[in-house]
């Protein structure tokens, strides 16, 4: 049987990590693959739903939230663990004031995953044994683990985000990318914004779409409650962790205009993380507690999408955005911010509609959509009629070790 290993940040219930328990089950139905996965830090809840067949190769796991408090104490102890493995931390301290020092340059706030990704990739042992393929299923540390910490006859790595917005460069990736036979990227917009970072790999290159369950996406959203405040105007729902990138900030200010002009809407954000705190403040500063809800996790956000009458996406920068294809198949109408990955997703005007980031267009598309219930229904339709399986992405993955 061909070994196949597949590394991750993370287990947390988030895009990628939903893809990857889709393609390990996808491929636990194949009897010629010996299936294993290690996850860089052992915690989330996706790791109840990977198969019985995948062998966890981390000696232990926690099935808590990375965004909880357990999850954050998991998060710093496999740091301090890292920095003291064989004096890894000592030794990486010129890397981490230049990752400082580079992210502060580019003017961004500074990201503290892509300051520790290192440490944790390399502050720990390797695996012992070899594998016909390797893929790190998501860029940060479990690529830079798989370029020098794995053995394999082949390496594969996926890259989810547009790559230039996403604050990763060359210095930190201390070109783990030159150990890969085969880079996959899940839009056409990740591959342009990868390859511009990176043009001397281009010809490593393909496209991997992201991979859903859709029968259980729809079972699941038919069997959960769904919403129970009585609430009788329109819903608004968009799931997401709580993140700059997601644009939850122009999203409260969008919300304030368009209830200013007199709509009965309430705006449902699904998803947990580091900006609540502000958020909070951000909607209690436009009067806004009872219209905007942070309804935190759901372990089935679906009957929520279902239920929606409008699902909005209104990210800064998306790679391919899963919670959107999860709302095309629940045949939702989807106003979306006009970025990577998003813009191959909606066809604006058909299944949808993009636009400019701002709290102006926000605003004016809902209220369009909201005024016209036959546009909607249009939009509807013509969603659930989206392609959303490409069976030949596989086949390229398995074509690096069965040729």
């Amino acid at each position: 049987m061909k070994k196949l290993l597949f590394v991750i940040n993370t287990m947390g219930r988030a895009g990628a990590e939903k893809a990857l328990v889709e393609l390990l089950r996808k491929l636990s139905s194949m009897e010629k693959y010996e299936l294993f996965l290690y996850s860089i830090i052992p915690c989330g809840e996706l790791f109840k739903s990977v198969p019985e067949k995948v062998q966890i190769l981390n000696k232990r796991t926690y099935e808590c939230s990375v965004t909880s408090v357990r999850g954050r104490l998991i998060i710093i102890c496999k740091i301090v663990q890292a920095f003291f493995y064989k004096l890894t931390g000592f030794r990486q301290i010129r890397y981490l004031l230049g990752n400082i020092k580079e992210q502060k340059a580019s003017g961004r706030k500074l990201q503290y995953d892509k300051l520790f990704w290192r440490l944790l990739a390399e502050g720990r042992a390797g695996l012992s044994d070899t594998y016909d393929l390797a893929v790190a299923y998501i860029e940060g540390a479990s690529t830079y683990f798989l370029a020098d910490k794995v053995k394999a006859g082949k390496k594969a790595a996926f890259v989810h985000i547009d790559y230039e917005r996403a604050g990763y460069t060359p210095f930190m990736d201390r070109d783990c990318y030159g150990k890969m036979d085969r880079i996959y990227v899940v839009s056409k917009g990740v591959e342009e914004k990868f390859c511009n970072t990176y043009p001397e790999y281009r010809k490593k290159v393909r496209l991997f779409r992201n991979l859903l369950n859709k029968d259980e996406i729809i079972e699941m959203a038919n069997i959960g409650t769904g919403f129970t405040d009585d609430f009788d105007g329109i819903r608004l729902v968009t799931v997401g962790r709580l993140h700059y990138q997601k644009g939850y900030d122009v999203a409260v200010e969008a919300l304030a205009k368009i209830t200013k002009d007199g709509y009965n809407v309430r705006w449902y954000v699904i998803g947990e993380g580091p900006e609540r705190a502000r958020l909070e403040k951000l909607i209690k500063k436009y009067g806004l507690e009872s219209s905007f809800i942070l309804m935190g996790r759901k372990d089935n956000p679906y009957p929520y999408v279902k239920q929606a009458d409008i699902y909005v996406h209104a990210s800064r920068y998306e790679g391919k955005s899963i919670a959107i294809e999860e709302a095309q198949i629940l045949g939702k109408a989807i106003v979306a911010s006009d970025c990577t990955g998003n813009s191959e997703q909606i066809v604006s005007g058909h299944d949808g509609v993009l636009f400019p980031l701002n709290a102006e267009n926000i605003a004016n598309e809902i209220k369009w959509l909201i005024d016209n219930p036959a546009i909607r229904a249009k939009y509807e339709k013509n969603t659930k009629g989206k392609k959303l399986e490409y069976p030949e992405d596989i086949d390229d993955m398995l074509a690096l070790i069965n040729t």
